[in-house]
């Protein structure tokens, strides 16, 4: 399956993605992406849960997002899990949905780990969405913080 396009317009520019590890953010960003984090799974999916798991601080770990008016408004996180990369806390700020920024830091994301098997845990809404990036089901759904969600990899 060849990659997804990004929707977003050709008539408009393609956001900057940032790129960082850990100890490359400098504070206020990385609060800005853990308030972001935080006000879509936990307030806004209404999902306690401990977001700040330990991973974000890990070498491998890159953070990837993309900004308006200087503040993360998208956000994704690539862990490195030895064999496999994995994808994850892939989120946007309400007001700034269907603009395609999801989409962009998704394609960022693949573009990081190159070659490699990525996993992810998707929402199980948004299976479609994540199979026009070539990701495949490979398990049983399953709960997670109570929402429904399936394994999925990218070969």
């Amino acid at each position: 399956m060849p990659p997804a396009a990004s929707p977003t317009s050709p008539a408009s520019p393609a956001p900057d993605v940032h790129r960082a590890r850990f100890g490359e953010l400098d504070p206020v960003t990385a609060y800005r992406v853990f308030a972001l984090r935080e006000q879509v799974f936990v307030v806004e999916q209404d999902c306690v849960y401990a977001d700040l798991d330990g991973r974000d601080l890990e070498p491998g770990t890159v953070h990837l997002w993309v900004e308006a008016d200087g503040a993360p408004v998208s956000y994704v996180r690539v862990l490195d899990e030895g064999d496999h990369a994995r994808i994850g806390r892939v989120v946007t700020d309400a007001a700034h949905r269907g603009r395609g920024l999801g989409a962009v830091l998704v394609d960022a994301a693949l573009a990081e780990v190159g070659d490699r098997r990525t996993e992810i845990h998707a929402q199980a809404h948004l299976r479609g969405w994540y199979e026009r990036f070539g990701f495949e089901v490979c398990g049983e759904e399953f709960l997670e913080d109570g929402i429904p969600h399936l394994p999925m990899q990218h070969p």
